[in-house]
């Protein structure tokens, strides 16, 4: 190889090198201003992204590490715009006050599907209960019913409903389906099905009250419904058996009423004849009383002059016995004599004064 074969190597043009030089760090510095601008927005975007709101329904509790800022009443923030670390440093638990919450029971009821609930109806019935599916309560008489309890209730203590359980929401379950069992165990199947519904209800309230009362859950029990009703596979056995009930009461009305028109009819009797009877008692009363006035007032006519009045009222009285009297019979004396009858033809003959 001769010295034409290698070209020449010509030193390079330190005019060129500078200008790319140049150029070069006009690039980075454009590329680090836009790194900083860029950067600058990401730290405004995160400390922005730290703003929310609390509604007027609702408070707040910032929590940070896991920790409310704050202790008691003050950790609670009021409706309003506020500020905290973004997340993983704070988070924000929201707390509605005064929104109604819903829970619903979990024991108790057969199986539905999503659409049964949404439309509100079963149409299919197995034919036997499936204690892997179905729920239900035994009542106090060892029969078996299905129930179902929806309660609502509103949040009144924010920091114990917070931060008293990992979830008040699940001991409020809880506590609801004990609720269910327990108060079924203490009723009879006809009392909780038809008799005293509505008291099976109210102990079931009760019971929820005590139980998140004693759990401090910080929450006000606004209203608790409950429903009842017999397994559907029993259906027609309960329907004869609510017939015979109300056919039972129909004959047990028809005879209260029969027994009340006769207690009235009798009471109207006896207050009939005890009115008669006052009646006749006060007739009877003024009668003796009359004669006896009579009576008393012929005493001085007597004194005056009793033979005179002794054969004023003996001859009356003898014509009276002796009218339709076809035979006389008169006594023997004590001493064998034969009685006398006279006849008084002549009038008594007048007194002179003195005899």
């Amino acid at each position: 190889m001769n010295d034409h074969d290698h070209p020449h190597e010509h030193p390079a043009d330190p005019q060129a090198q500078d200008a790319g030089t140049q150029a070069l760090a006009e690039a980075l510095r454009s590329s680090f201003a836009i790194v900083k601008v860029a950067m600058l927005l990401m730290v405004i975007a995160f400390f922005c992204s730290g703003f929310f709101t609390v509604g007027p329904s609702e408070k707040a509790v910032k929590l940070r590490f896991g920790k409310p800022v704050g202790a008691g009443s003050k950790a609670l923030l009021g409706s309003g715009v506020h500020w905290s670390w973004p997340y993983p440093i704070d988070e924000v638990v929201h707390i509605p006050i005064t929104e109604q919450q819903t829970l619903q029971s979990t024991v108790g009821w057969y199986f539905t599907t999503p659409g049964d609930d949404l439309t509100g109806e079963n149409l299919y019935a197995p034919a036997s209960l499936d204690p892997a599916r179905d729920g239900y309560v035994i009542t106090g008489d060892r029969n078996i019913i299905h129930t179902r309890a929806t309660l609502s209730y509103h949040i009144d203590d924010p920091i114990r409903y917070v931060f008293s359980f990992a979830s008040a929401t699940n001991t409020i379950q809880n506590a609801l389906n004990n609720a269910l069992l327990y108060t079924a165990a203490h009723f009879k199947v006809d009392d909780a099905l038809y008799t005293d519904q509505a008291g099976f209800q109210d102990a079931v309230a009760h019971r929820v009250g005590d139980l998140t009362e004693q759990a401090q859950l910080g929450i006000v029990i606004d209203n608790c419904q409950v429903q009842n009703i017999p397994p559907r596979q029993l259906k027609t056995d309960f329907s004869q058996v609510i017939t015979s009930r109300e056919n039972r009461n129909k004959t047990i009305n028809e005879a209260r009423t029969a027994a009340n028109d006769i207690v009235l009819s009798a009471g109207a009797r006896a207050a009939s004849v005890t009115n008669e009877a006052q009646s006749a008692r006060v007739r009877y009363v003024t009668t003796v009383t009359g004669e006896a006035n009579a009576f008393t007032n012929l005493l001085a006519k007597y004194q005056a002059n009793p033979n005179l009045f002794v054969q004023q009222f003996f001859i009356p009285a003898v014509g009276n016995v002796l009218t339709n009297t076809d035979k006389w019979f008169l006594p023997q004396r004590a001493d064998g004599k034969p009685r006398e009858l006279r006849l008084q033809l002549n009038r008594e003959p007048v007194r002179k004064p003195g005899q």
